[in-house]
């Protein structure tokens, strides 16, 4: 059984670290919010994100498996150049902004505990720190302590089982919507449905997938587009075979994006029944977010908040800045990728220090920690719309995928998704 496990944990890839790269800073202060102003009404958005999130992370993975190729890549060579500057534009400049919201929570979460400390000053030496150990160290060694830092969020889940709770009215809420049209809640939707399934994720997925399938290249694979030449090997990689890596993938998305959403049930469960019982429903510090540890770490509270929100953080710049990364080197045809030293690819890894030191002119700037991370999570949503309808293109290309094109069923989810999310951008410049 044991064993088992150990086997698991160790097949466990990029859709963990995506997932728990999900419930960033800005993930866990815009849920916080959402169940702080809203109480058990935003618990549906949990279930409703869910097959969504599943789905597009799935397309994504499936375009880098089956090309070899990330979302960039694939756009440079099938697709008109504007759209693959439009949209390496725009990921580096809300991946910025995101990296820079994040490392402005973490100084002010760490600057809650030592207060002597400057958050400036803090936020030089762990975005340094970061941006060092992916450097000088595997990436594959640093995701493996990655996986153990992200259960850090699971505090989550044990402080919602030590306070009194109605449980049945919480799956209620789960499983029924709870709605209410007016421009706050749509608001906090769309900022829900953006930090949730935001777009740098889909560029992630796809080149950390397509980098673990080059590791594992065989004569069978036509170098220039990484799908099968079957009329040149025969069956030496056979449909069978690539079935099996996109089964396997799958499963590791699902892994990843259940991981998420669990710790986005119990964030807004646990703030419901601590901050909007109690009448905070307007939260405007860091301070008020970990609050809703107090059950589980009293004194201990701000310390614990502390460490989840740096064990967060520390798992989303690498992928904010990372994302940006990939989608620029693959633009510009620089070598990429984590699995190069930085003399390999310089570029590369030029473009991830760039990034997260921009980012740091966010908390010197001094920006409303809160305030910006929610912000960060509206300009997700109303980005996404765009980048799912190039995702579910791509995915629908047989330039790109061969045979290997999307389902039916996840077409109708992805398209359901767009609809959504632009419907819901019309809602709010209605309102």
């Amino acid at each position: 059984m044991l064993g088992k496990i150990k086997n698991f944990w160790h097949r466990l890839g990029p859709g963990l670290i995506t997932g728990a790269a999900d419930d960033d800073p800005s993930g866990i202060v815009t849920y916080s919010f959402a169940g702080a102003k809203f109480g058990l009404g935003a618990l549906w958005t949990v279930l409703g994100t869910l097959p969504f999130m599943i789905i597009v992370q799935r397309m994504a993975g499936r375009i880098g498996l089956v090309s070899g190729k990330g979302l960039a890549g694939n756009m440079k060579r099938f697709y008109p150049k504007w759209i693959i500057i439009s949209v390496a534009l725009i990921i580096l400049t809300t991946n910025i902004i995101n990296i820079g919201a994040d490392i402005s929570a973490m100084s002010v979460a760490f600057n809650t505990v030592v207060p002597a400390t400057s958050p400036i000053l803090f936020s030089v030496i762990i975005s340094t720190s970061v941006v060092l150990a992916l450097i000088f160290f595997s990436y594959r060694r640093i995701a493996s302590y990655l996986k153990w830092v992200a259960m850090i969020m699971l505090s989550y889940v044990l402080a919602s089982f030590l306070i009194q709770q109605n449980w049945f009215e919480v799956i209620k809420s789960a499983i029924i919507p709870q709605i209410t049209l007016n421009r706050d809640y749509i608001l906090m939707v769309a900022a829900v449905f953006g930090t949730t399934i935001s777009p740098y994720l889909f560029f992630w997925q796809a080149s950390e997938v397509a980098e673990e399938e080059k590791m594992h290249q065989d004569p069978g694979i036509d170098q220039a587009t990484m799908i099968p030449n079957t009329e040149a090997h025969g069956t030496h990689r056979s449909t069978k075979i690539i079935k099996n890596e996109i089964g396997s993938m799958y499963k590791d998305v699902r892994y990843g994006m259940f991981f998420s959403n669990l710790i986005m049930f119990f964030i807004i469960t646990l703030t419901s029944a601590t901050l909007f019982k109690n009448g905070i429903t307007d939260i405007q510090t860091v301070e008020q977010v970990a609050s809703a540890l107090h059950p589980l770490a009293g004194q201990y509270t701000n310390l614990l908040f502390m460490l989840g929100l740096l064990a967060s953080g520390i798992l989303a710049i690498p992928v904010l800045a990372g994302s940006a990364a990939y989608a620029l080197t693959e633009l510009f045809g620089w070598k990429y990728g984590f699995n190069n030293k930085f003399k390999g690819a310089k570029q590369f890894y030029l473009i991830i220090i760039i990034s997260t030191a921009l980012g740091i002119l966010i908390p010197v700037l001094g920006l409303h920690p809160v305030q910006i991370l929610v912000y960060t999570a509206l300009m997700y949503g109303m980005i996404s719309p765009l980048m799912i309808a190039l995702l579910i293109h791509m995915a629908n290309n047989p330039k790109i995928m061969g045979k290997y094109t999307s389902r039916l069923h996840s077409n109708i989810i992805a398209y359901s998704l767009f609809c959504i999310m632009t419907a819901g951008i019309i809602a709010i410049m209605m309102l």
